[in-house]
């Protein structure tokens, strides 16, 4: 508003918003609710067309300007996390209204209302949140489930110790595919499934991603992308182009979703000074530069204290925030 006596200005709330928080918002909407949107509001219009592509075009820029890039490192007090989505490896799930400790859970997804876990006797229990029961048991895998991957097709999919994966739907109450690749043996540590590309991507225990067309039933790529375990992958709600993978090395790499080819590999810059560092109540927060490194870059000897163990990351419009071992969480920014 203007100063009393002038004429007043209306300001609408939503031009308050960044317009990054606005693609995020706008990523998670379907495509004739982004038609209502920008009939509603033409001033969105042109940012609902850049959304789904300003965050592929983030990462695509950022493998080639890595050093201008910087991470934040942040310790929370009294706390270890282990999933940015879900908690894992606990004996309940929802502040305690489910417990699956006697079927020993392993990971859990949600999709509104229900939520699922995947147990050690290769079921997927299925929890109804309104009434707290358990409203099916699906046979999935004969060893423990180890990763579930849901989508928004009423999808559910499943990783397995022994290496495969299996597609169930809840709407046909079927399963729809059951895949077994050739080098994820090992097991599975983590899936990620992409609806609008109908694409399946997993990480294995040997280092191992893959990628399967649930269209075609057919594998697109499968190559070695980490000398050790994958434990995290992830992309951005309706992008198409890359896929950010973390592990046991604590390496952050960022591929192409299509061919699986490495675009980036990034840690943390321990050899120069730290950017800045603040300290308060509730923790303390450091800001350091990111290096990138080259393709001959022999990793052994790149410090631990750089390169914690990355347990799960989660991937945003510019950032990607993941959680180690420690109680220290990371924030890579992608400057462009």
């Amino acid at each position: 508003m203007k100063t009393k006596g002038s004429s007043k200005q209306r300001i609408n709330n939503f031009e308050l918003l960044d317009q990054d928080i606005l693609c995020v918002v706008f990523a998670f909407l379907d495509l004739f609710d982004i038609v209502r949107c920008s009939v509603v509001c033409k001033s969105w219009h042109l940012i609902i067309s850049k959304s789904r592509l300003m965050h592929s075009l983030y990462l695509k820029q950022w493998s080639n300007e890595a050093s201008s890039s910087s991470i934040d490192v942040a310790k929370s007090l009294n706390m270890v996390l282990e999933d940015l989505a879900t908690r894992r490896h606990r004996s309940a799930l929802v502040d305690g209204s489910f417990i699956v400790d006697q079927w020993k859970g392993h990971t859990s997804g949600y999709m509104d209302p229900e939520a699922m876990v995947g147990c050690a006797d290769g079921t997927v229990r299925v929890f109804d949140m309104y009434s707290k029961s358990c409203s099916r048991i699906i046979r999935m895998h004969a060893s423990q489930v180890n990763c579930l991957a849901v989508g928004e097709d009423q999808l559910v999919l499943s990783g397995s110790s022994n290496g495969n994966i299996t597609a169930y739907g809840l709407l046909s109450d079927q399963r729809v595919a059951s895949l077994q690749p050739p080098n994820l043996r090992g097991g599975i540590h983590t899936l990620c499934y992409n609806p609008p590309s109908h694409l399946v991507f997993a990480g294995s225990s040997n280092g191992y991603a893959a990628c399967w067309d649930l269209r075609k039933m057919q594998s697109l790529w499968n190559l070695r992308v980490s000398p050790n375990a994958i434990y995290s992958m992830q992309h951005l709600r309706h992008d198409k182009l890359t896929l950010v993978v973390g592990g046991v090395d604590g390496v952050l790499r960022i591929l192409d979703q299509n061919t699986g080819e490495i675009l980036t590999k990034c840690v943390m810059d321990q050899s120069n000074p730290k950017l800045t560092s603040t300290r308060s109540l509730y923790g303390s927060v450091e800001r350091r530069k990111v290096k990138r490194l080259t393709e001959n870059a022999i990793i052994g000897l790149i410090p631990v204290t750089a390169r914690p163990p990355v347990k799960c990351l989660a991937v945003g419009m510019g950032k990607v925030v993941t959680v180690h071992s420690t109680e220290y969480i990371r924030m890579w920014k992608f400057n462009v």
